[in-house]
C-alpha cells in the first residue's frame, strides 16, 4: 500500500539479513532510478527528489531508494565488518534482482557514489547513467575526518527543535544557503523517535568503522574504477564548500571523462541537498538526455 508517494519493499541480502527500500512511482518504459545514500544516511534523504522524478518530471520514472544494512528500516548487522562498500554493493544488487531491475540511472550521495564505482566493476551493464553527489575517486582526508569527528561527539537532542539547532551549529558554516525548512527536513530524514527520545537512524556501531582510519596518510583512490565508467553518461555535483570532493579531483574527473557534466552548488558543503534550487529539474533533464542519446545510438546500430 502506497504511503506518502511511496511503498515499502523488503528483501533478503545474500547473507539473509532483512533489508529495506522505498519504491516511488511505476515503470513507464523509461529507465528507473536507483538512489544510494551516504554513510549514516537512509532512503528518506531522497524523498523529495524521488517524488519529483516519479510524479512531476517530464519523464516520470520509477525510483528506488535503498536503506543499507544498519540504516533506516533495514536490519542491523551483528558483524560490523560487514558495514563496508563491497558488501553494501552486493546488497544493492540483491535488491535490484528482487525487483527485476536490470538497468537504471543511479544517483549516489557520498558513500553511495563509492558503491556506484564498485557496481561498475560488478555489473557494468546495470549502469545507464550516473549522478555523483559530492563524491569522486579521491576522498579528501579532511572531509572524512570531519565526518568522524561529529559522529564521535554528536550529542543526543531531546526534542526535534534541539536536533535542528544541533545540525545548524555543526554544519551551518558550510551550508549558509539552507532555509529553516531545509534544516528541519534534514533532521526528519536522519533521526527517528524512540521511547528513549530522538536518535540517529543508524546502527551506532557504524562509527566504529571509521575508528581505525589513519587520516595522516592519503586515502586509497578509485581512479581505475572511475576510468571504467568512461562510457556511462555522468553528472558530477559538488558543493561549493565541500571538504570531501576537491576542485582538483573534479577537474581530473572531467579530463578522464570528457563527456562528464558538472554542477557546483554554491552555499552548500558536503553533500548538497538534491531537492534544493533547480537541482531536481537539472537531474531529470540529464537523465532524459542520457536516455535519448542511448535510444538514438541503439537505433543506429
Amino acid at each position: 500500500m502506497a504511503y506518502d508517494g511511496f511503498s515499502d519493499f523488503f528483501y533478503a541480502a545474500p547473507d539473509g539479513l532483512k533489508l529495506h527500500a522505498r519504491i516511488y512511482g511505476e515503470a513507464n518504459g523509461g529507465w528507473p532510478v536507483v538512489c544510494l545514500p551516504g554513510l549514516t544516511r537512509n532512503a528518506r534523504d531522497f524523498h523529495e527528489i524521488a517524488l519529483y522524478l516519479s510524479s512531476k518530471a517530464k519523464t516520470r520514472r520509477k525510483v528506488v531508494a535503498f536503506d543499507y544494512r544498519g540504516r533506516g528500516r533495514s536490519d542491523y548487522d551483528p558483524d560490523i565488518s560487514h558495514y563496508n562498500v563491497g558488501v553494501e554493493a552486493g546488497d544493492v544488487l540483491a535488491g535490484l534482482l528482487a525487483l527485476g531491475i536490470e538497468e537504471a540511472g543511479f544517483i549516489g550521495t557520498s558513500r553511495g557514489g563509492l558503491i556506484i564505482h564498485v557496481l561498475g566493476a560488478l555489473k557494468p551493464a546495470a549502469l545507464k547513467a550516473i549522478v555523483l553527489n559530492d563524491i569522486g575517486p579521491v576522498i579528501e582526508a579532511e572531509g572524512l575526518a570531519h565526518i568522524r569527528s561529529y559522529l564521535d561527539r554528536a550529542p543526543r537532542p531531546k526534542t526535534f527543535a534541539e536536533a535542528v539547532d544541533m545540525q545548524r551549529r555543526v554544519h551551518g558554516a558550510g551550508f549558509p544557503a539552507l532555509t529553516d525548512a531545509d534544516w528541519a527536513r534534514m533532521v526528519g530524514a536522519i533521526c527517528r523517535d524512540t521511547d528513549a527520545g530522538l536518535v540517529p537512524d543508524f546502527d551506532p556501531a557504524l562509527v566504529e568503522t571509521l575508528a581505525k582510519v589513519d587520516f595522516s596518510k592519503p586515502l586509497p583512490d578509485l581512479w581505475p574504477q572511475f576510468n571504467a565508467l568512461a562510457a556511462v553518461p555522468l553528472l558530477a555535483i559538488r558543493g561549493g564548500n565541500s571538504t570531501l570532493l576537491s576542485t582538483a579531483t573534479l577537474e581530473e574527473m572531467a579530463e578522464r571523462h570528457p563527456g562528464m557534466e558538472t554542477i557546483t552548488v554554491e552555499g552548500q558543503g558536503h553533500a548538497p541537498f538534491l531537492e534544493t534550487g533547480n537541482l531536481p529539474k537539472k537531474i531529470a533533464d540529464f537523465l532524459d538526455r542520457a536516455e535519448a542519446k542511448s535510444t538514438q545510438s541503439k537505433a543506429r546500430d
